[in-house]
């Protein structure tokens, strides 16, 4: 059996959500400035490797993992990918190709911050509604908690001429 690295890259739908978080801000009650970047601004991007193991000539078990990502108010938990590959060749110059992947964690959760409404108390908020309309009980169901693809079937027919 022989082990190959097939892919490795930084980022996801999932990193790309999160980053997306970062826009905006509010304004405090004495004119002051609070950006969301500081709060949703990661120095490590979710890496992801993939390895293709080979079983036959013409199958092997796709598998991998993704290291994940935090920042202050997210996270992006470590995942883990399996799958299978199989081909065949219907004819000598064309390959006919599947393969199926699921994968394992790599939830986005993102962290709600406390608020002080002065004389209203002090509530657990959604960060980027904190300084809305809604009321501060109501924005904790805006929080985002998002799941990656799990489950990936890649069918690929290829002829060489």
């Amino acid at each position: 059996m022989t082990t190959s690295l097939v892919d490795i890259h930084q980022g996801s739908p999932l990193s790309d959500r999160a980053r997306g978080l970062a826009n905006g801000g509010y304004e405090l009650q004495d004119g002051s400035w609070v950006s969301f970047n500081r709060w949703y601004h990661s120095n490590w991007v979710d890496m992801h490797v993939d390895f293709l193991t080979q079983l036959t000539e013409n199958s092997g078990i796709l598998w991998g993992f993704g290291t994940g990502e935090q920042a202050e108010k997210y996270r992006i938990q470590p995942s883990f990918k399996l799958g299978f590959l199989t081909q065949t060749h219907p004819s000598p110059d064309s390959t006919l190709s599947l393969s199926v992947t699921t994968t394992f964690g790599g939830n986005l959760t993102e962290k709600p911050c406390v608020a002080d409404y002065g004389d209203l108390g002090t509530y657990s908020v959604n960060c980027r509604l904190a300084a809305g309309e809604t009321a501060p009980e109501e924005t904790l169901k805006y929080l985002v908690n998002a799941r990656p693809e799990r489950l990936r079937l890649w069918l690929n027919y290829r002829v060489t001429f």
